[in-house]
């Protein structure tokens, strides 16, 4: 597996944060050669699915999640409850787990992680070069969560 956590201190409250973050079809607007669709009725909370389609032409995937936690932000202020959300990807190419928190910080603020445990396909390249598909997704997650934090503070 491949794990690995990006974060960034943004300047927006928490609960704006997440309504942006759990907001699926909008990652398309941060990840690079991205679209998503909702399938579910609901986009949120414990079940809801969407499909990430990466790529371009023939070398463009999907990337299935199913939502598995979900506990919005209790508040904005600190020693409010963190906002937590997980999902499970469960697709030809990218398996594993994602995890979103959003935590409230002083002065309207908040901290936004997102970790990554991931296999890629072929497994052997996971299993042999982990570390480098880790470094890899945190350069490239580096620039989503950069991206996620100008689209939330504009607005």
């Amino acid at each position: 597996m491949a794990r690995f956590t990006v974060a960034r201190e943004i300047a927006a409250p928490a609960t704006a944060a997440w309504a942006v973050l759990v907001d699926w079809p909008r990652h398309g607007d941060w990840v690079p050669l991205t679209t998503v669709r909702v399938l579910t009725p609901s986009p949120g909370g414990v079940g809801a699915q969407f499909v990430a389609r990466t790529g371009a032409g023939p070398l463009a995937f999907d990337d299935p999640m199913t939502v598995v936690d979900w506990e919005p932000p209790s508040g904005d202020d600190p020693g409010d409850t963190p906002g937590r959300c997980a999902v499970e990807k469960s697709g030809r190419v990218v398996r594993g787990r994602a995890l979103f928190t959003v935590t409230p910080l002083p002065g309207r603020r908040c901290r936004v992680a997102w970790t990554e445990d991931v296999t890629v396909t072929p497994h052997r390249i996971t299993r042999h070069t982990g570390p480098l598909v880790a470094l890899a997704g945190r350069a490239a997650f580096s620039t989503t969560i950069r991206a996620f934090a100008r689209d939330v503070e504009r607005r």
